[in-house]
């Protein structure tokens, strides 16, 4: 299993705010406010709210659980997302990924960092809700093993669209288990893969430096 990646997944903090609302503003028709993602991070205890940026050396392969980093300054974030831990349920409430980095698998990365965290917080299952026309976002979940249970006929606020509930097995099934492995193994090859064009991205974007020496409302698109 590959220990190394261009990305890190970790909690989200007030600093990281202004960069969350400008990709939120892109992402989402009826976006959060900076107060609503400031109330989620400060204090609802039973949220969980994550940030992807570039790695400051690559490392850190999602495993099962988010690893301890140095201290170093935080890189851009690029993506984000969260969930509610109801009782023994995580809801899946946001994801989204900047609009120069979707179809990188970001926002693969952060479902699978939220599920994995999700079950370290003892919930037994996720949930979600999509939009119907979301087609690219249900492939995603699908193969994570959310299956679609039910029909909310005008759920989105904005235009009165339709959602898909989506709901995974439990956690700790043998199917779900080895499914999640299968998904983390390939995912991880893809970023490695990508990763030398992926710092190439960010140094061409002056999004970082040259080694001198060398929702409630969640509409779940724009992953990937």
């Amino acid at each position: 299993m590959p220990d190394r990646l261009p990305f890190v997944v970790q909690p989200m903090r007030l600093s990281d705010l202004d960069q969350v609302i400008e990709i939120e503003r892109t992402a989402f028709s009826s976006p959060w406010s900076a107060r609503a993602y400031r109330y989620e991070i400060q204090k609802n205890e039973h949220s969980t709210m994550l940030v992807v940026r570039p790695a400051p050396h690559p490392g850190g392969c999602v495993g099962r659980g988010l690893r301890s980093l140095k201290r170093t300054q935080p890189g851009p974030v690029l993506g984000y997302g969260g969930f509610w831990l109801l009782v023994d349920e995580a809801h899946i409430a946001t994801i989204a990924v900047h609009p120069e980095w979707r179809r990188r698998g970001l926002g693969e990365l952060l479902l699978l960092t939220m599920l994995e965290r999700a079950a370290e917080q003892d919930a037994q299952r996720a949930t979600l809700e999509v939009r119907v026309s979301n087609t690219t976002a249900q492939s995603l979940y699908t193969r994570y093993g959310f299956s679609i249970v039910s029909l909310q006929r005008r759920y989105y606020a904005d235009n009165n669209e339709d959602a898909f509930i989506m709901i995974t097995p439990p956690f700790d099934s043998p199917g779900f288990v080895a499914n999640l492995d299968h998904c983390r193994t390939q995912l991880c090859a893809s970023l490695l893969a990508g990763g030398t064009h992926a710092r190439q991205h960010l140094t061409a974007n002056g999004l970082v430096r040259q080694n001198p020496t060398d929702r409630v409302q969640s509409e779940q698109s724009n992953l990937d």
